[in-house]
């Protein structure tokens, strides 16, 4: 497949990364000294919702900025990782309109300015891109900053953020553990880094109860207002509908546009948080954010495009990019809803990474999947190799072999297919990388 053309910005970047470590060094005080230098650009913003956790997290980002720009609201969002290009981490907010991706001349500019005052000090290339998010986010006009956190909280590099309007913490599980620890615990209590004192905390639905308490304790240590998924708001589906609850009362909404039963938590966290940040939310501002809301690689639907040509006729492709057991879980629970529903076959097409666990991701899909293809990815060091994936793969009770892409992939399947048979449900994923892979290849990038 042809890779997307590299932009002027991208080509900074890719300068920064061959004089930059890659990956994370956890601290704050480079990125703090940095912020120095550009006049403080992050004491700059306006109203900024924070979002940490393992899962859920870029959901709960998107739902914030879909209720934000319902309720006619310039919104700067940044999110990480991107799946195709660099600029999707930068979205210029827009009044009473959707936000854009950055401008590439802005972009480049932004990058060369901060690499400047950076002067050539030691620092990774993500905390010189968290300080062009804030650079570029202070310069614009907006109403609200939606921010994702990157790694963890306590020490991501997001974590400059002194006075946020409100901070989420969507669901942990073991993630990362190299980095965060090796415990609900410990990783709650590295996410629980970016409430501030006396700032409103949004707790998302959590399924370990340790992580819970670790999370309410350290919000009233440091007294902060805190709401707690299923205790003072909640969401569920009723008859096809999805009714919200908080202290203000319950409100009937469409069931939202991102698909899968964990979206409903997701979507009440991201009301909640909105209120909490102090943003009057409306009715009609939470039913058209339902409908509206994109998150693009979660459960998305892939009806056009260079691979779906090749696709087994009629197939029915999803891509999602959850990469952990908590993760495969959801999709599956989706996936198992689907079949319910209008019974098809189930074929996985998976690209991991090596700091996950493979197996406890495939496990979920051990009673559903008739066969996985693994695939290597592109422009990845840490790519598992598909062979070493399909192993995985039958380790946790799957057929599985290699392949050597998606399009060969599709095609096998394709020629593997009954005459007569019902078309394939067919579930990319295993990595938000490899989801990017997936969309640059389909000519179908998120914009």
């Amino acid at each position: 497949m042809n890779e997307p053309a590299v932009s002027e910005a991208e080509r900074e970047i890719e300068r920064l990364m061959s004089l930059h470590p890659k990956g994370f060094d956890l601290s704050l005080g480079r990125i703090s000294a940095l912020l120095e230098r550009l006049g403080n650009p992050h004491r700059k913003l306006p109203p900024v919702i924070h979002v940490a956790g393992t899962n859920g997290k870029g959901s709960a980002t998107a739902f914030c900025r879909a209720l934000l720009e319902a309720g006619g609201y310039a919104t700067h969002v940044h999110t990480s990782p991107h799946l195709v290009h660099w600029h999707e981490r930068y979205r210029i907010g827009v009044r009473g309109g959707r936000g854009k991706l950055v401008d590439d001349a802005l972009f480049a500019d932004a990058i060369r300015r901060v690499a400047a005052a950076n002067g050539g000090q030691a620092i990774t290339v993500f905390e010189i891109l968290t300080a062009v998010a804030f650079l570029l986010f202070s310069e614009q006009p907006a109403d609200a900053v939606v921010l994702e956190v990157g790694l963890g909280g306590r020490f991501d590099a997001t974590n400059v953020i002194t006075d946020p309007a409100a901070s989420v913490i969507m669901p942990i599980s073991l993630d990362h553990q190299a980095y965060l620890g090796d415990r609900v615990e410990l990783i709650a209590a590295e996410k629980a880094g970016i409430m501030k004192r006396g700032r409103p905390v949004v707790i998302g639905q959590q399924e370990f109860e340790a992580a819970r308490d670790v999370l309410v304790s350290t919000a009233e240590r440091l007294g902060c207002p805190v709401t707690v998924y299923g205790q003072e708001f909640s969401a569920h589906e009723e008859f096809g509908r999805l009714i919200y609850q908080d202290e203000f009362g319950l409100t009937d909404l469409p069931l939202p546009r991102l698909l899968g039963r964990h979206q409903y938590a997701n979507a009440a966290a991201a009301i909640r948080a909105v209120k909490a940040a102090g943003f009057v939310v409306t009715d009609a501002m939470m039913e058209q954010a339902m409908a509206t809301v994109e998150w693009p690689a979660r459960l998305q639907r892939l009806t056009e495009g260079v691979l779906v040509n090749v696709a087994p006729k009629d197939a029915e492709i999803w891509l999602d990019g959850g990469h952990n057991p908590a993760g495969g879980e959801v999709v599956a629970e989706a996936m198992a809803a689907f079949e319910e529903r209008k019974p098809r076959p189930l074929y996985l097409i998976t690209g991991m990474i090596n700091t996950k666990d493979p197996v406890g991701y495939f496990r979920a899909f051990a009673d559903l999947a008739e066969h996985v293809f693994t695939v290597r990815i592109r422009n990845s060091d840490a790519g598992l190799d598909p062979v070493v994936l399909a192993h995985a793969a039958f380790d946790a009770g799957l057929v599985a072999e290699p392949a050597g892409s998606t399009a060969e992939a599709l095609q096998e399947i394709a020629r593997r297919m009954p005459s007569g048979s019902l078309p394939p449900r067919i579930l990319i994923g295993g990595s938000l990388y490899f989801a990017g892979n997936v969309l640059a290849d389909n000519g179908t990038p998120p914009v």
